[in-house]
């Protein structure tokens, strides 16, 4: 039986669960020019929140509903995260909404239950809350990309992303019923302590590969990477905002319950399996990248590329490895939003702001922008002294660590070869002429400018003093 104690222990989650039921019932009562309340009580829902999570908890490891649900520092630093992406998500999303007559409240509802599913899945201590919290972001997650129902382009990217999350889903589950079937639990901590027992260690071996598919594909880590270029392109940006930031902590929250919580016993198994995964995705992502015309497929090929790196951190498979892919997926998912904000704040009904042309010049019309825009690049290029170079540095050192130093050179290749589509589309703005007729007009929201320039600074200003952070992580891991 539940007891009060587990309730307290997840009074954000159940806090944030009955706030999204009442925005979507305010939403029904709402006329169309009532609906700014919406967003700003979204907003509000978000912050109060990060208030329950970080004033609210006292500290330590503590689990919920004999064990199904953990908290601990692991959990706490990913959820906060998660919220303060969200919260920017919601801020650079609604000029574009409103301008496409897509200000609905489905957008709030549906990324507040995905962003619940976040908080489940990075908290979970059972394979079946795993599950729990994966479909809950997922198939919020294809509601999401299908918002706009007039556009061809969002639908295709829609089907083609519950097709394959489907297909990835059966394999991740059919992997748990076979670790499952050799060790009698679902629970992570009883599956940790029954592995080096178990007498089918085959079987455990069979499962563990089967779950490595489902965590790849939620990552998007090549070869199961078929999903993100489309829906990168086809889905509305604020929505392609969110899958590509918060949900990229979720999915590193799940390799780790996973990986390390569930199966660390079988580490010698699955470090291999992700060395590999982090060698394709490096490749593919960044050989393909160079190609792309459009802005959204080119940062869809660089986020394949970046889900390689963050599995260089967890390859090392000890707290230094995963405090350093912890701080890699944070990284990734401020630069992912202050490089999507910007599209975001450039685009207008009529302009979508996604071709690499659309940039032209802009130095010369919007400086500011171009200025920010340029953060964001060089930090996703790990550039000296950008949040992203530091990144790239700590997980760079945990695959030497490991004693993969072959895996580490093949990284830092590749990362001298994704130098050239993150400079090109800085050579685009900062020496290419405008294009004659074409004029940019900024959204004239003011909250999105300022959110957007505190996002892009702090990429430098984490750049620069990122030991706290990093300190913060390490301390999650040891404690």
């Amino acid at each position: 039986m539940p007891t009060f104690n587990d309730i307290l222990i997840m009074v954000p989650e159940f806090f944030l669960v009955a706030a999204a039921c009442v925005l979507l019932l305010a939403d029904a009562f709402m006329k169309p020019s009532e609906r700014v309340y919406l967003h700003w009580m979204s907003i509000a829902v978000l912050a109060v929140t990060i208030y329950l999570i970080v004033f609210k908890q006292p500290g330590g490891t503590v689990t919920a509903f004999n064990g199904m649900f953990i908290r601990d520092g692991v959990a706490k630093i990913l959820k906060i995260f998660a919220l303060l992406t969200t919260i920017l998500v919601f801020v650079y999303a609604r000029p574009y909404l409103q301008d496409r007559k897509l200000f609905l409240g489905e957008f709030y509802t549906l990324t507040i239950f995905a962003v619940i599913g976040v908080m489940l899945l990075v908290s979970a201590g059972n394979l079946i809350m795993i599950y729990l919290g994966l479909e809950l972001l997922t198939l919020s997650s294809y509601a999401l990309v299908a918002l706009n129902r007039d556009s061809s382009l969002s639908s295709e990217a829609a089907i083609k992303y519950f097709v394959l999350g489907a297909l990835s889903s059966g394999m991740l589950l059919y992997g748990m019923s076979m670790v499952y079937g050799a060790t009698g639990t679902l629970s992570l901590a009883q599956l940790h302590t029954a592995i080096p027992s178990s007498t089918m260690p085959h079987l455990l071996v069979f499962g563990l590969i089967f779950m490595i598919i489902g965590i790849a594909f939620k990552l998007g880590a090549a070869p199961f990477h078929m999903w993100i270029p489309d829906v990168y392109q086809g889905a509305p940006t604020p929505v392609t905002t969110f899958i590509g930031s918060a949900s990229k902590l979720a999915a590193f929250g799940m390799a780790y319950r996973l990986l390390e919580t569930g199966m660390g016993d079988l580490a010698q198994h699955w470090q291999l399996m992700l060395a590999a995964l982090a060698v394709l995705s490096l490749a593919i992502g960044n050989l393909v990248a160079i190609v792309q015309t459009n802005i959204k497929r080119l940062l869809a090929y660089s986020t394949i590329s970046h889900m390689g790196y963050l599995l260089l951190g967890l390859v090392n498979a000890t707290p230094e490895g995963y405090s350093a892919a912890m701080f890699y997926a944070i990284s990734y998912a401020l630069m992912s939003t202050a490089a999507f904000g910007v599209i975001l704040a450039l685009s207008r009904a009529g302009f979508e702001c996604e071709e690499i042309s659309d940039f032209k010049g802009l130095n010369q019309r919007a400086p500011w922008m171009a200025f920010l825009m340029m953060l964001a690049l060089f930090s996703l290029a790990g550039v000296p002294p950008m949040f992203g170079f530091f990144a790239k540095l700590l997980v760079l050192q945990a695959a030497i660590h490991a004693g993969m130093m072959w895996l580490a050179i093949v990284g830092a290749v590749f990362a001298i070869i994704g130098l050239y589509y993150y400079l090109h589309v800085v050579k685009v703005m900062y020496f290419d002429k405008p294009v004659e007729g074409t004029q940019v007009r900024l959204q004239p929201d003011f909250t999105l400018r300022v959110a957007l320039s505190l996002n892009a600074l702090v990429l430098l200003a984490l750049g620069l003093w990122w030991g706290p952070l990093l300190g913060w992580c390490k301390q999650a891991f040891v404690g």
